[in-house]
């Protein structure tokens, strides 16, 4: 197979395995719904400030309960056997994948249960789902790599926080300055510098994965 069928039949193999256990996935979702049960029964009503950053707060922790277990569920019997047979490629690019669809998955579920139990203030719901649509994507991208790298280090999640650090804060702020513009309405045109740099970010997190993760690979 050439890596776009591996990479097809690996998404397809974990989609399968969640359907059939459930279990991650339904822990994540009573994360969220609960989270912002929990916010809502604390502020009751929230400026457009306070709406925005909580919002982002509960998709950064869901994310990384959601990603951080990519790799630790394959056991080595499994990761051996993909060795003899996939390319290292089609392994991450799975991985990103899937979790990018988890995340997409998660976002709008938070986002709708956001909006039914605070009011929602976008101003421009177009925008503001483009922001949640590329924050999916970065944020799957930066912790499926970081955890592919944690994960070759004996799953150490202290080495996890130390290297998503540095990436998640200036995407955060990206984000938080995208979902801004949407809340207040501004022209879209104000917003492209943003969502530049959050397809750089996505691109180069690829890249680096993609370079990175064969050497990885080999140990």
């Amino acid at each position: 197979m050439n890596t776009l069928q591996q990479v097809k039949t690996l998404v397809y193999k974990d989609i399968v395995l969640e359907w059939r256990s459930k279990y991650a996935i339904n822990g994540i979702l009573l994360y969220v719904v609960s989270t912002v049960f929990v916010c809502y029964q604390a502020f009751q009503s929230v400026d457009t400030l306070v709406w925005n950053a909580l919002f982002w707060i509960i998709m950064l922790f869901a994310s990384v309960n959601a990603i951080s277990r990519s790799f630790v569920q394959e056991s080595q019997n499994r990761q051996l056997y993909y060795y003899t047979l996939i390319s290292p490629h089609a392994v991450i690019l799975s991985k990103i994948i899937y979790n990018t669809l988890i995340m997409v998955l998660l976002s709008v579920i938070a986002y709708l249960a956001y909006s039914v139990t605070f009011n929602n203030p976008v101003g421009d719901p177009v925008l503001y789902a483009t922001a949640v649509l590329l924050g999916s994507m970065s944020f799957a991208s930066v912790f499926t790599m970081v955890s592919g790298i944690s994960a070759k280090a004996g799953n150490n999640s202290t080495l996890m926080a130390i290297l998503s650090f540095p990436v998640i804060i200036p995407l955060l702020i990206v984000l938080i300055s995208l979902s801004q513009n949407a809340l207040a309405g501004a022209p879209r045109v104000d917003s492209t510098n943003d969502i530049v740099v959050l397809l750089a970010i996505n691109v180069i997190t690829v890249t680096i994965s993609l370079l990175l993760f064969p050497y990885l690979w080999r140990d």
